[in-house]
């Protein structure tokens, strides 16, 4: 275990700004927490990357964090973390939260037992995710879509473009076609979406994330290890991103204490 502090900032890492969905959740529940935030947009998506290039860049974020004073490390992204984490924790005396496609309360919610999941081709591709949902009910029927395009369209600040509606009806379609009740949602930047997936799907499909899961789940590991800041204060946060920042500035408008400042990294 590093020598940390509470009043150390929690880290966070994603390949570029589709973190920040957790970030908002950690927030939320923390507000006495500073972090530090990692947009890696020069080298999004991870997704389309080897593992060995994931694990390299997920190296090179965890070790800046660290230079960052960083008390703990949210890989606040799915293809990361199915890749990369496994190594991270085996060669870093500091603690990390993962994060993976919430396939196991989808699969315990379903009453079609058909459930719908949208991501990376890194993520679905991953070990660990094929691990994952080797352990789901052989009755359930799990449709699986890489959302190619989506990721680079985001971080293209093209959120609501007409590109972006023809992907999603065309990964979408034949999800509805089988009938699913539950779409999970593999990938940090897609909660980005959900207006729009909300057009498609429309009100009766659920949609589950894992942003709120992660936010308790750093919570829980920071208060059993002693590190949650108990100081009541207005906490800051760093964002550092390695490309053009307009769309961080976007998503950020609403929260007056974050710090954005362009790095190579």
């Amino acid at each position: 275990m590093i020598n940390a502090s509470s009043n150390n900032s929690i880290g966070i890492f994603d390949s570029g700004i589709g973190g920040t969905s957790i970030w908002k959740e950690i927030h939320a529940l923390l507000p006495n927490e500073d972090t530090v935030y990692l947009s890696d947009s020069k080298n999004a998506p991870y997704g389309l990357k080897s593992k060995e290039e994931i694990i390299d860049l997920s190296i090179k974020n965890t070790e800046l964090l660290i230079k960052e004073g960083a008390k703990i490390i949210v890989v606040a992204c799915n293809t990361a973390t199915t890749n990369a984490i496994q190594y991270l924790r085996n060669n870093y005396q500091i603690p990390f939260i993962g994060i993976e496609p919430a396939i196991k309360p989808a699969a315990i919610k379903t009453k079609t037992n058909k459930i719908g999941i949208l991501a990376t081709k890194g993520t679905l591709n991953s070990e660990l995710f094929e691990h994952t949902s080797s352990k789901i009910d052989k009755h359930i029927k799990i449709i699986e879509q890489v959302g190619e395009g989506l990721v680079e369209l985001i971080e293209n600040n093209k959120i609501e473009s007409s590109e972006m509606s023809v992907l999603l009806k065309k990964y979408l379609s034949p999800m509805l076609e089988q009938k699913i009740d539950h779409l999970v949602l593999g990938c940090t930047h897609y909660p980005y979406l959900i207006p729009q997936i909300r057009k498609i799907i429309g009100e009766d499909i659920q949609i589950i994330d894992s942003g709120e899961a992660v936010a308790k789940q750093t919570k829980n590991i920071l208060s059993n290890l002693n590190l949650l800041n108990k100081e009541s204060k207005k906490s800051t946060t760093i964002f550092y991103i390695n490309k053009d920042e307009v769309i961080l500035e976007k998503i950020l408008l609403n929260y007056p204490n974050s710090i954005i400042k362009k790095r190579d990294f």
